[in-house]
């Protein structure tokens, strides 16, 4: 029997460990695990280069509660330890056996998949536990030993008659830490950290039916009996190459991973390299819309299929943070802040590598279905608008894919457009201008107008669209965008004919001092301009430059331009061509005129939906005494 200290360097380190090791103290589960895993693939390895003259078989790794006797087992069918290996490697505080086995077989074990540095990973179990046994057998022909210890810096290791290869941890759980002898709460736990790791884990049993007899009679009751209740998938889809899966494949693993999302994923890319650094996963693209929140999150971090995280933030570009999905790499540290992480060299990179990789996925289905693409358009826009807009790498790519909706349901990229609109939407500058609608219902009566001139109107209805136009605009000098019920469209584009007007300019002078007599005036710039005649007689429009103010401060952008709240102005252009205008000038009953007035400027506002409360209630009472 042999009794001595733990060889560490600091005192008291026990209270120390279960206090700062980790944050959550769940982690000990994951850390226990992983050392079996650990073990196994060491075994696989050796064997596998003749070194270990023993059957590796299939070995699991098997979890076990104890209730009654508050223990909780983890027991693997590794390589085990001897006397000396535990005295090496368990007592001797922070002393990394997987670091040094990677480093003595550095070249034949780079592809072996053991997970290495994880160091005080043992030790973790002193979160929950009081006492802790080992109770070990190497695969050298040396005897077996157990090895205790209650939380001291004492321990006892002694020989033990266990007879087969493997470790066996029992942990005496804690009085404060009794929800871990709950099979609910290690089942829970092994599902969210272990649910990949490499080695099948059991965890109790389950019912399987029998084959029913070929001579069963017809008040056969099935039979069931007790089977070993396998909880993880050692070789789950991101571990295989892409020519090894089918798109069904993509499709199971998807909902494997969020078992109660019920709608397919739209596409997925596979992220497969091994240089400059390794990385393995598949990234889901699920239906999105305008969310910019709704998603985040749900993509989980692994490190050799072993669970890290789902907070991928710095890894992932942020962009893509709304995807789902699986990102592993044995090049992330598994215990790391998260100012670490965004200071790892190695993580740049990879954060680096998928931006590059969505772009060229996303290029490639453009480029190999389009009409594919632009079907599912509306429901991964927001991701990419916003990745153009936070990604220097992915917005110089971007242009060969990205896609601008028109109202009639054409999709064009930004090429398209400038190719379109050559002919005949430039303005008296010569810049081409993109007329665009945020909202098709609401601004309809714009948009007829505009269509009747024959001019091109995109649909852009995204929630961050007037951050993305003023990058746009910065890039493309020659290029302006437009919203469509903004400053009236004849003032901002030439046309070889326009309308010429009915009334002189005497009279539209007049008219124009009758409306600004009874509008308030410092609300709207009223304006005089000889549209259709067919055109709505009063028309409001927003200048473009207050109206984009104001919709890039509510969507984040206020602080940046120093903008504050903005200003309520609106434009009214009046339609000297409307038989509506001309009865206004020619009333000369005042109480008359000012009803027309005020009633044909509220179906303006009512057209705009700025008609609300008391104005509202007034052209409504205004409406059915007009009725009468």
């Amino acid at each position: 029997m042999t009794t001595g200290k733990i060889n560490v360097s600091v005192e008291n380190i026990f209270p120390l460990i279960k206090k700062f090791l980790y944050s959550d103290h769940e982690i000990f589960l994951r850390e226990l695990v992983s050392n079996g895993t650990d073990a196994t693939l060491k075994l696989k390895h050796l064997t596998s280069i003749g070194e270990a003259k023993v059957e590796y078989g299939k070995p699991i790794i098997e979890i076990k509660v104890d209730k009654e006797g508050k223990k909780l087992h983890i027991i693997d069918q590794g390589l085990g330890m001897t006397a000396d290996e535990v005295e090496k490697y368990i007592n001797q505080v922070a002393f990394s056996g997987a670091e040094e086995f990677l480093d003595k077989y550095k070249d034949s074990a780079k592809d072996s998949g053991i997970i290495g540095h994880f160091g005080l990973g043992f030790y973790s179990a002193f979160m929950v536990a009081e006492k802790v046994e080992i109770i070990t057998k190497s695969y050298k022909d040396e005897p077996a030993a157990h090895w205790t210890c209650d939380g001291s810096p004492e321990f006892t290791l002694t020989a033990a008659d266990k007879t087969s290869r493997g470790t066996e941890i029992i942990l005496h759980i804690a009085e404060d830490s009794l929800e871990f002898l709950e099979e609910s709460k290690i089942k829970e736990l092994l599902n969210k950290y272990n649910k990949f790791m490499p080695i099948p884990i059991q965890f109790g049993t389950k019912k399987e039916a029998l084959p029913k007899p070929d001579d069963a009679p017809e008040d056969y009751k099935t039979e069931y009996i007790d089977v070993a209740n396998f909880i993880n998938n050692p070789n789950p889809a991101w571990t295989k190459l892409p020519t090894e899966l089918s798109d069904e494949d993509y499709k199971s693993f998807y909902h494997e991973l969020y078992p109660m999302q019920f709608e397919e994923p739209l596409f997925h890319i596979h992220l497969n390299v091994d240089y400059p650094f390794n990385l393995t996963g598949i990234l889901y693209f699920p239906k999105l819309g305008d969310n910019l929140q709704i998603q985040k999150d749900k993509i989980q971090l692994y490190q050799n299929q072993v669970y890290v995280t789902d907070n991928v933030e710095g890894i992932v570009p942020e962009f893509l943070m709304m995807l789902k999905g699986v990102v592993d790499s044995p090049d992330i540290p598994l215990n790391v802040s998260r100012s670490g992480l965004q200071a790892d060299s190695n993580v740049k990179k990879i954060s680096n590598y998928i931006t590059r990789k969505v772009a060229d996925k996303l290029k490639a289905l453009f480029t190999d279905n389009r009409e594919d693409f632009e079907k599912k358009w509306n429901d991964i826009k927001i991701v990419l608008e916003y990745g153009m807009l936070s990604e220097p790498k992915f917005y110089e790519k971007a242009g060969a894919f990205v896609l601008y909706p028109t109202v009639d349901n054409n999709y064009l990229t930004l090429d398209e457009i400038k190719e379109n609109l050559a002919a005949n939407q430039t303005d008296t500058n010569g810049k081409l201008v993109v007329l665009y609608a945020g909202n098709k219902e609401a601004q309809h009566s714009y948009i007829e107008i505009a269509k009747e001139k024959g001019y091109e109107v995109l649909l852009l209805d995204s929630p961050i669209i007037s951050h993305l136009i003023q990058k746009l605009e910065g890039d493309n000098e020659n290029l302006t965008f437009v919203r469509v019920d903004s400053d009236h469209i004849d003032n901002l584009i030439k046309k070889e004919e326009t309308a010429i007007s009915k009334l002189s300019d005497e009279e539209k002078e007049s008219l124009k001092t009758t409306l600004e007599t009874i509008i308030a005036s410092q609300t709207y710039s009223v304006q005089m301009e000889a549209l259709d005649s067919n055109a709505a007689p009063f028309i409001i429009t927003q200048p473009e430059f207050i109206r984009r103010m104001k919709e890039m401060s509510q969507s984040g952008g206020g602080g940046m331009f120093g903008m504050g709240n903005m200003p309520e102005m609106y434009n009214l252009v009046v339609n000297t061509n409307s038989d509506l205008a001309t009865s206004i000038l020619k009333t000369e009953d005042k109480s008359v005129q000012e009803n027309l007035v005020k009633q044909a400027l509220d179906l303006a506002k009512l057209s705009q939906n700025l008609l609300k409360g008391e104005e509202l209630t007034a052209f409504v009472k205004r409406s059915f005494e007009l009725i009468k």
